[in-house]
This record gives structure tokens, sequence and C-alpha cells, in this order.
């Protein structure tokens, strides 16, 4: 796709955090998503990076996925996915295991442990 093609695709503006690290380098450093597509996201970050790097970028509820620095500019980048995903599941809040509610956020009311009767402290 050339880059003219790219800027058809749909991308949102929101505030997400994510994680960078350039393809050979083991340390994941921490930036702002400021818009996100499938193709591709715009972020913010300290990073010393340039065009043409690869990069695999960590998203919440999204695969690892490699892409290329499309552009740079100041403290912000392009970048260019090497395959799509998902950007609404990145979009979307953390899945949770379920748990019980704490006590204090329980409503009042009969306990069936105790039976239907008042319990005796």
């Amino acid at each position: 796709m050339s880059s003219i093609d790219t800027r058809n695709l749909n991308r949102d503006s929101l505030f997400l955090t994510a994680e960078i690290r350039l393809d050979s380098a083991n340390e994941l450093s921490r930036v702002k998503v400021r818009n996100l597509s499938d193709g591709g996201m715009m972020a913010e970050g300290l990073l010393m990076l340039s065009r043409g790097d690869r990069v695999v970028v960590e998203l919440r509820n999204v695969r690892p996925v490699r892409g290329t620095v499309a552009w740079v500019q100041g403290n912000r980048m392009g970048i260019a996915f090497e395959e799509d995903i998902d950007s609404k599941a990145a979009r979307a809040q953390p899945v949770q295991a379920e748990r019980e509610a704490p006590r204090y956020t329980r409503p009042v009311g009969n306990f069936p442990q105790y039976g239907s009767g008042l319990r005796k402290i």
C-alpha cells in the first residue's frame, strides 16, 4: 500500500499506553498511543527511533505485533504494522477474572448461609 492508500483506514483518537521495543532488543519502553487503526498507530514517547526501524508493539488485549517506523517528528512517531490487528480489542477494557464482590459492596439483606432468621453475634 502506498502512503496515500493508508490514509483511508479508519483510525480513532484515544489515549492508551503501549510498550515498544526494537526488534533486535529486549528492553521495553512505554509510549502513549495517540491514534490507532488496524494497520498502524501514532505514538508519543521518549524513544530514540528513526524511520525504517523495525519494532515490536505490545498493546493490551492484542498479541504483540511487529511493525516499521514510518515517520518520526520530535517525540511522536508513526508505526505501520506488518499485519492488521483488531484495534477495537485494544480499546476495550482489560478482561478480568470473575471474583466475588467484597462484603462491604454487597447489599444488606437475608443471608442464605444463616437461614431466614437473624444472625446472632
